[in-house]
């Protein structure tokens, strides 16, 4: 089910990583936080306990393989995983790999920053996207492929 207006519904929501049948995964184009995922579940549902346990399941695993990829790609400080839906009330989680150095570490990406932003990093970061999203697709197919 689809919702006129709803913003995740109408678009992908960020660069398109992965499509499945039930849910999406975008890298969202944060300039300070470019390792900063969305899973978004394809149909309309404002909260978690709106699906069926099944999918609850499928999508709590398809956020863990996420922070899985992550961590092992990235070895990141910290890895945020937030589920808020404030503002767009189409049910996504946000899987965030955090630095030590990042400009807002250790307060919350939405919060202020406590540093200016480490330009060298980012770039070595961002360099490392495109090989950083294909092994979350990959990952993802593989995991859809066994159920």
């Amino acid at each position: 089910m689809k919702l006129a207006g709803c913003a995740l519904c109408e678009t992908e929501g960020g660069l398109l990583v992965f499509r499945g049948d039930k849910f999406r995964v975008i890298r969202a184009e944060e300039a300070d936080f470019p390792a900063f995922y969305r899973l978004v579940w394809n149909d309309h549902v404002a909260e978690f306990s709106d699906l069926p346990v099944s999918e609850r399941a499928l999508c709590m695993e398809a956020v863990t393989l996420i922070e899985a990829v992550l961590r092992r790609q990235l070895q990141p400080t910290k890895v945020n995983l937030a589920t808020l839906g404030n503002v767009v009330p189409h049910l996504h989680w946000h899987v965030i790999a955090r630095f030590d150095w990042d400009s807002h570490f250790p307060a919350p990406v939405w919060g202020s920053a406590v540093r200016p932003s480490d330009e060298m990093a980012l770039a070595q970061l961002r360099a490392r996207l495109p090989a950083l999203d294909m092994d979350i697709r990959q990952a993802l197919a593989a995991m859809l492929a066994t159920l």
